[in-house]
């Protein structure tokens, strides 16, 4: 037990009473020179929220004066909740003047009543706030003669932010700005701050995108020092490394991306050796050749660790010149990969395999809709300009669908869902809002990938060396408890619900199919389900019902590729010995955790942004009627989803033909004299009322309902 660990134990006795600083050292027995240490860890265990340094400066421990941690979930009326650490204990009710001060999102302490009456939360007071998680708040300035004050975007922030004149810092009426809090709230007092940052005007698009950015601390630009690195990297391969790689540039190798797309990090080689079998080549830029481990541009990219993608650019992960330039397998330059070469069966089962160091030149930059139009429409014209590899075209085809029968058959789940493409203009402008199309050439790199991602997961998982694994968790009892209740009012039940195997969901997504309850089922076994996560420890992957799984085939766009591709590079010199593993195992952990982390991050960004943009699509169609379905059902209305994917609110005060009564088992609402109802999957007419950009708001009104 360390010393920490001591101090904390004491404390917990149930003979301890809380005592200052002087009579915990005469207690503890501490020498004047161990006194700074043990207000260090005092400090500490302060700010893990494990003890509380009362008002008559006495160290206690919360609990035992029935104090709950946790974070506060404002409101906009004012109140907030106590959202504890425990989830064992209930949420806890903050009025306005109990908050002390505290705002959405601090960490506090609680004193509890204890009570509550008819199933309303217990209410409480803050008696302490441990951390201030808003120092900077995004808003709307508004500006009169002799002060200002900021309207926070987040409706949780309670009350404005007061600014004196002082402060505006060069800040105009209705423009969105940053605010730093230099004055807390107190009782009745707003708090008060300074206008760090001008980010634009209210009714400019761009202006919301780029608070969206802000909001989530986006790192925006390269510093300096990282692009001089980037500009400085040698992009003539020396004859020494092409030697010591085998060299794969006589043979077919192809890239297929999207049209735009310019970091090009993936190539594909297939060749039918014979009636049963198949050799694949997948083939990934070798970014760690370039991005040295700890580098000033490796340091950068762990960062941010991924590539954000919005609809009019993309923020890299690594500066352009290595994205786009060195290590993109741009068409016909020699370029330095990683291989996984793969002999696969008629089965689909990789019976044979090779991991190296290699140097392709790839033959054509494909894009995914000309390869498409080849497979599905015969296009004469795109057989003629890529006749030398029609056959390999063919070999691809052939071997995708072996695969993706292989995946099938253990029970790997495929949603299918519609993604959102946003057209964009040269000016940054969006021109049309359409489904993504997912055609054939999409899915056969999607398997190809998949097969890359699981051999070389299984391999290095038996060769007991730390890696980074791509993991999704089976779902929770108590979600599939609820999942398959829901379903149950459709007919259809899940075996042992329990311990749900994929296999299960993958036949009732098959069972659903073009049936008019497909979207509603769709939607709730998504929700059901966890997310995937990076870990430095091997589990099943749910979801496509596979024991092995990584990433492996994006380095460029995704930091755990790099990390991996670092590993395989290691232990194919020889360069791993059992005194690093210890030191990787941690490393690959830290990249696991940040990863999972940033790629929420950017996958809300991508949200936000989008739904800014598809706003901006909207705003000059008030009026227009539309067929939609309905999308998602809560207590305060209906999402209604149109063809082309735009998603709207009728909320429920619009619903003015009844009063309805919300059922939360079921995701439905009721008329109550009519006997109406609204459920997901419903097919409904309606008209667009009303557009916000600023609040990414899209509502609808029904006109009818044409399916129940």
């Amino acid at each position: 037990m360390n010393f920490k660990e001591k101090i904390l134990a004491f404390m917990l006795d149930e003979e301890y009473r809380p005592l200052t600083f002087k009579q915990l050292c005469d207690l503890l027995e501490v020498e004047s020179s161990m006194r700074k240490e043990l207000l260090r860890l005092l400090n500490e265990l302060e700010e893990e929220g494990k003890i509380l340094l009362t008002n008559t400066e006495r160290y206690a421990i919360p609990e035992k004066m029935g104090l709950i941690m946790g974070v506060i979930e404002g409101n906009q009326k004012g109140y907030g909740f106590l959202i504890p650490n425990n989830k064992d204990i209930r949420d806890i009710f903050i009025s306005p003047v109990d908050l002390n001060g505290a705002m959405h999102g601090d960490k506090v302490f609680v004193k509890s009543d204890g009570n509550s009456y008819d199933d309303k939360s217990p209410e409480g007071k803050v008696v302490k706030i441990l951390e201030r998680v808003n120092k900077t708040i995004i808003g709307a300035f508004q500006q009169s003669k002799s002060f200002g004050f900021v309207v926070p975007d987040d409706n949780k922030i309670g009350g404005d932010i007061f600014i004196s004149k002082g402060d505006f810092n060069g800040a105009k009426n209705n423009q969105k700005v940053v605010v730093k809090i230099t004055e807390w709230p107190k009782g009745r007092r707003s708090a008060e701050g300074e206008i760090i940052e001008v980010i634009g005007n209210q009714e400019d698009t761009k202006t919301h995108i780029d608070a969206v950015l802000i909001r989530h601390k986006v790192r925006q630009f390269f510093s300096a020092d990282v692009l001089s690195q980037a500009k400085g990297i040698e992009k003539e391969i020396p004859d020494s490394e092409i030697k010591r790689r085998k060299d794969l540039r006589n043979e077919i190798i192809i890239t297929i991306d999207g049209k735009d797309a310019k970091d090009l990090d993936d190539a594909v080689s297939v060749v039918k050796i014979d009636d049963n079998k198949y050799k694949l080549g997948v083939h990934i830029a070798d970014v760690t050749h370039y991005v040295k481990e700890n580098s000033k541009i490796d340091k950068e990219a762990l960062k941010r660790a991924t590539s954000i993608y919005l609809a009019d650019k993309v923020i890299p992960m690594l500066p352009k010149e290595l994205s786009n330039g060195v290590c993109s397998l741009n068409p016909n330059e020699d370029k330095l990969t990683l291989s996984c070469e793969m002999i696969i069966d008629t089965k689909g089962k990789v019976v044979d395999y090779q991991i190296f160091e290699s140097i392709i030149k790839t033959k054509f930059r494909m894009n995914y809709t000309d390869v498409s139009n080849i497979i599905e429409n015969d296009d004469e014209e795109l057989k003629v300009k890529y006749k030398e590899i029609l056959t390999m075209i063919d070999d691809m085809k052939e071997l995708s669908y072996i695969l993706k029968t292989k995946r099938e058959n253990r029970g790997c789940i495929d949603f299918d869902f519609d993604e959102t493409k946003l057209i964009v203009d040269k000016d940054g402008k969006i021109t049309d809002v359409t489904k993504y199309e997912r055609r054939t050439s999409n899915r056969i790199i999607e398997e190809f990938m998949l097969a890359a991602n699981e051999t070389i997961a299984e391999n290095y998982y038996w060769l007991n060396i730390p890696f980074v694994y791509r993991i999704h968790e089976e779902p929770d009892e108590e979600k599939m408890m609820e999942f398959s209740k829901f379903i149950f009012n459709f007919g259809y039940t899940l075996k042992g619900s329990q311990e749900v195997h994929p296999r299960e969901l993958q036949q009732l997504l098959a069972k659903v199919s073009g049936k008019k309850e497909e979207t509603v089922i769709n939607t709730m076994m998504l929700r059901s389900l966890k997310k995937a996560r990076y870990a430095n420890e091997c589990a099943e992957h749910f979801g496509l019902a596979a024991t092995y799984y990584c990433h492996f085939t994006s380095p460029i766009r995704r930091y755990p590729d790099l990390q991996i591709h670092r590993i395989i590079k290691a232990q194919l010199n020889n360069k791993i010995s059992l005194t690093d593993n210890a030191n990787l195992m941690e490393r690959c952990a830290l990249v696991a955790d940040q990863s999972s982390k940033q790629e929420r991050y950017a996958d809300e960004i991508e949200r936000d942004t989008n739904k800014i943009r598809i706003a901006e699509f909207m705003a000059d169609k008030v009026g227009e009627e539309y067929e939609g379905v309905i999308s998602g059902v809560t207590g305060f209305g209906i999402f209604v989803e149109l063809d082309n994917t735009v998603e709207g609110l009728v909320h429920i005060s619009n619903l003015d033909d009844d009063y309805y009564i919300y059922d939360a088992n079921n995701k439905v609402l009721n008329g109550r004299v009519s006997h109406k109802t609204y459920k997901i999957g419903d097919v409904v007419k309606v008209r667009l009322d009303r557009v916000s950009i600023p609040n990414a708001e899209i509502d609808f009104a029904i006109i009818d309902k044409m399916s129940n």
